[in-house]
Order: structure tokens, then sequence, then C-alpha cells
């Protein structure tokens, strides 16, 4: 089981470096296979750390065209979605540090075949109070995320709501594991404890952790070569 995972991994691993090299050839194809792979990993990033859609499709138009100018020097010391994440996060940390969009509902955000996200379809098995409760919530939870320091909201979103491994996280960040592992469980504690003011008299939130990975929207699934 083991010897096939690292199988899989090295064979990845080889497409990665191989679209890189295809686009510095001047391949087209290349560029478009890896924004049909991570195009709705990336706005779905911007959107969390934005709060808002229009915000992150000019995001994701942006980080794409940094992606377009730089895919050549990807050399494979990390995997390409570890190297992509770490361009975006540093481009939405230049752009909203310039400017801050107030924040939406993170249901908002869209699946793999680019529509709107499963938290914009009505579930049949829950009635239309629970699904108002479900939107309170999601717009509870964006507000309290836009109010977390940096460094924990982007730990907190990259591990709950993108699905990223610490390992992955570590490299994205570029800091130790046991630093990614503080700033969530920093970054939790003080979700919770916001979640907790924002809501009703005598109602109290599940842990913030549960919160978010039952974000139907979340993306489930090394130190980039790239700062940009």
């Amino acid at each position: 089981m083991k010897a096939a995972w690292i199988a899989a991994g090295v064979g990845l691993h080889d497409l990665d470096l191989e679209l890189a090299q295809r686009h510095s050839r001047g391949d087209v194809r290349a560029f478009d296979e890896v924004y049909s792979r991570y195009a709705v990993m990336v706005f779905n990033l911007a959107l969390r750390l934005s709060g808002d859609p229009d915000e992150a499709a000019d995001l994701t138009q942006e980080i794409f065209l940094r992606v377009y100018r730089h895919l050549d020097s990807f050399s494979g010391r990390s995997a390409l979605k570890t190297w992509i994440f770490r361009v975006a996060l540093n481009h939405c940390r230049e752009r909203l540090s310039r400017f801050r969009p107030l924040t939406q509902p993170i249901g908002d955000a869209v699946d793999g075949d680019g529509t709107g996200g499963e938290a914009s379809i009505a579930d049949p098995r829950r009635g239309p109070e629970e699904l108002a409760v479900a939107a309170d919530l999601g717009r509870q939870v964006a507000g309290a995320l836009a109010r977390l320091p940096p460094p924990f909201r982007e730990a907190v979103v990259l591990r709950d709501l993108q699905g990223l491994s610490y390992e992955e996280i570590a490299a994205v960040l570029g800091v130790r594991v046991g630093t990614v592992r503080s700033r969530i469980a920093r970054g939790r504690e003080q979700l919770r404890g916001l979640l907790e003011t924002m809501a009703p008299a005598g109602v109290r939130h599940r842990p913030a952790a549960a919160i978010v990975d039952a974000d139907p929207a979340a993306s489930r699934g090394d130190k980039g070569e790239l700062s940009a």
C-alpha cells in the first residue's frame, strides 16, 4: 500500500514537471491543463480570504497570469499544487493588504465543475428552517473568519476549508509544522469565541473546527520556488 502511494506521488511529480516543461516550450495546452486542474481551488481560496465573489474572480485571473508568466520556473522541488497555493496566497496577501472587501457567506464557493457550491442547492432532506439556520451560520462563520488575524485565518482556511494536510500547509506558508498546528489551534479557539459572541442568547455553537468542516463546499483533497 505504501509503495503504491509513493509510486502515485512520483507519477504526479513527473506530470507536474512535464507540464512546466511543455509550457516553457510554448505548448499552450499545458497551461490549459494547469488551469483546468487548479482554477476552482484557487478561486475558493481567494473567496475564503477576500469574502467577496467578484474580488475572488479578479484575484483568480491575476493569480493565473502570474502562474502563466512563471510556470517555466517551476523545478519540481515541491508539488505543483503547493507551488500554486503559495503563489495564490502571496498574491491575495498583497492585494488584500491594500483593499479589504466586505465579507460574503462562505457557502458561495464553487464546485469542481465551476458552478455554484452545494450550499446554494436546497437539500430535500432539510426543512426551510434548518436551511435558514445553516445559511445564517455560514454568514456568521464568514464574518468571524474575516476578524481573525491573517496568520490564523490563513491556517484555518487552508486546513478546514481547503483540506490541506499540516505538512502541505507548512510548505505553503514556509513555516514549521509545529507553527502550523499552533496557528490552527489558536485560530479555531478565537473563531469559537467570536462565534459565541455572535450567537443569540442561550445558543452555543459547536466547536469551530466542526462548524468549518461541515461546510459543504470545502475542498478535500513544499515550500514553493516562487514567492511572488
